[in-house]
């Protein structure tokens, strides 16, 4: 007996899909393609000016730890300069901060570190949480401060319990608030400049990464050679804010 496998039938299941259209059937016998190039939707830039989903508190809370998760140095600015705090608000304030696209109903339960997320708090209700007893926790060990009020050594003494789990926030799982936010922090400093973080290309300057060139033809051949090319951001332009 004849069986189909499966990537027969995934293959056959296109071209029936494909060619159900009377305008894909017209467009592959003339050679053409049934969609637009370069048709799908761009970036949106990120504007400056306030916030989209933090509170001027959690702001300053959230500024304050990306500056000491990326402390300047001679190297690139510190976490807050370079936008960080911008690129995460902006995320949290769009589909990420509400799992869009993720499935979001029960039953809920602890799974395996492969199967991801198993929760029903989205990222943004998770940093909303997370922030208000992050501050409950510092003015309770710190004499009635805040994070963002805390000396350098005290946020660093403060981020170290978060990660190691000896600083407990009431209600919400520190190590994976700092997981969470330190991701966050990371994506924000190495993303294009159009979603809010790396200011000026800071951290590709940094690493010799040469951004979003249209053609690199002229450098398929050099191996093992550090591409000598300008930083280029999606929208062509280093700096977001401009």
């Amino acid at each position: 007996m004849y069986r189909l496998d499966r990537r027969q039938l995934l293959g056959s299941s296109a071209i029936a899909l494909l060619l159900g259209s009377e305008t894909a059937r017209a467009a592959i016998v003339k050679g053409g393609l049934p969609w637009k190039p370069g048709s799908g939707d761009p970036p949106a830039a990120v504007t400056p000016g306030g916030w989209r989903y933090f509170t001027a508190q959690e702001a300053a809370t959230v500024e304050a730890f990306v500056d000491r998760l990326i402390p300047a140095d001679v190297l690139t600015p510190g976490g807050k300069e370079l936008g960080c705090a911008v690129f995460i608000d902006r995320q949290l304030a769009g589909p990420y901060g509400r799992f869009e696209g993720h499935y979001m109903t029960g039953p809920f339960q602890q799974g395996t570190k492969q199967q991801g997320p198993q929760s029903p708090v989205t990222p943004a209700q998770h940093y909303r949480q997370a922030l208000a007893t992050l501050d409950a926790a510092c003015r309770s060990k710190f004499g009635g401060k805040v994070f963002a009020d805390l000396s350098d050594d005290q946020k660093d003494e403060t981020i170290k319990g978060l990660e190691d789990g000896s600083l407990k926030l009431g209600g919400t799982d520190g190590r994976e608030f700092f997981k969470l936010i330190l991701k966050d922090t990371q994506n924000g400093f190495l993303a294009d400049p159009i979603y809010g973080g790396n200011k000026d290309m800071a951290s590709w300057k940094m690493i010799g990464f040469p951004g979003a060139h249209y053609d690199y033809r002229n450098w398929i051949d050099r191996h093992n050679q550090r591409v000598a090319l300008p930083p280029v951001g999606i929208n062509n332009h280093p700096d977001w804010s401009q």
